[in-house]
């Protein structure tokens, strides 16, 4: 049984940094490619960064590139999402994912719960 428990939310000022992290289990962790996605109020879910299995190769959505960063320890079945310039338009419920192979292809076989990041304007 895959879990994803997401955490590391929380309410920041805007201009302000968060990490949050998604602990994996259940799987061999390398061999997946993660994601995460956030759903802002009123909404609907939306891409935010992908990384490979390996942790070579990365995808931002446009609205992140350049302040948001992803990364991988597959030592510790954990990938982060290390979130610089904050804006208020961040505000979501941010969710991490799991594809079913190790090169990111939009497909997501598991999901974690999310968790909540409020960025005040």
């Amino acid at each position: 049984q895959v879990q994803l428990v997401a955490s590391g939310g929380g309410l920041v000022q805007a201009g302000g940094s968060l990490r949050l992290s998604c602990a994996a289990s259940g799987r061999t962790f390398s061999n997946y490619a993660m994601a995460w996605f956030r759903r802002a109020p009123g909404k609907e879910r939306e891409f935010v960064a992908a990384i490979s299995g390996s942790g070579v190769v990365t995808s931002y959505a446009d609205s992140v590139k350049g302040r948001f960063t992803i990364s991988r320890d597959n030592a510790k079945n954990t990938v982060y999402l290390q979130m610089n310039s904050l804006k208020p338009e961040d505000t979501a419920v941010y969710s991490c994912a799991m594809s079913p192979s190790s090169r990111w292809s939009s497909i997501v076989t598991y999901w974690g719960q999310g968790t909540s990041v409020t960025v005040p304007s």
